[in-house]
């Protein structure tokens, strides 16, 4: 008397539908949690380069000084490294 053991079943379409969404989810997941830990790494310096006497709290106190000056120093700056690519 032998005792055969029946083939795998296959995976039918929903189920591998179904898995296939699950995979997606988790990755979405992952991914959402890896840009928000980068955006909360990016605020946190940001907040501490606005520091009085930090880089752009100085950019910013010279904005407010002279606006014009400092949208034409932007332009040639923006110039600038446009025609270096």
């Amino acid at each position: 008397m032998s005792i055969e053991t029946p083939p795998p079943l296959q995976p039918n379409m929903a189920e591998r539908a179904i898995d296939t969404a699950t995979d997606v989810s988790r990755t979405i997941t992952d991914v959402s949690a890896a840009l928000q830990a980068a955006v909360d790494r990016l605020a946190e310096a940001i907040a501490t380069a606005r520091q009085p006497g930090k880089p752009l709290s100085t950019v910013s106190a010279i904005t407010r000084e002279a606006p014009l000056a400092s949208l034409f120093v932007a332009f040639l700056f923006g110039v600038a490294i446009a025609r270096r690519r």
